[in-house]
């Protein structure tokens, strides 16, 4: 498994050096994480829930793979870069991490989502 993910509990990993972001709230988020995970075969990449506030879902994306490309409102890229730094949460595989949890686990270190395929399934409508 991937060495960014906390043995325990809840860490914030530094965007920009493992992976950055993407960000979808509610059930837009999770509507938009199960379609990733219909056109990749059940293996989209690492997707984490929040079950409180905002309900955020937090797309782990490859640095930098968000970057020249536009994003439609109500999607918040977590990135680093000149003057910017963002902090993304990750839970333990196992345990009490609440209200954080893995909707799509990762399954090796280097597979991430693929920021052009997120980018597809936010539109799916779209030729």
């Amino acid at each position: 498994m991937p060495d960014w993910i906390p043995a325990r509990g809840i860490q914030l990993r530094k965007a920009g050096v493992q992976f950055d972001a993407v960000r979808v709230d509610g059930d837009e988020g999770r509507a938009l994480a199960d379609r990733l995970a219909r056109m990749t075969g059940g293996i989209p990449g690492p997707v984490v829930e929040e079950a409180n506030g905002r309900r955020a879902v937090y797309f782990l994306v490859p640095v930098g793979s968000t970057s020249y490309r536009s994003w439609p409102d109500g999607v918040t890229r977590l990135t680093a870069g000149p003057n910017r730094v963002s902090y993304i949460p990750v839970p333990a595989l196992n345990g009490l991490t609440w209200p954080l949890t893995w909707r799509y686990r990762p399954t090796t270190p280097d597979h991430l989502v693929h920021a052009l395929l997120l980018r597809g399934a936010l539109h799916p409508e779209e030729p």
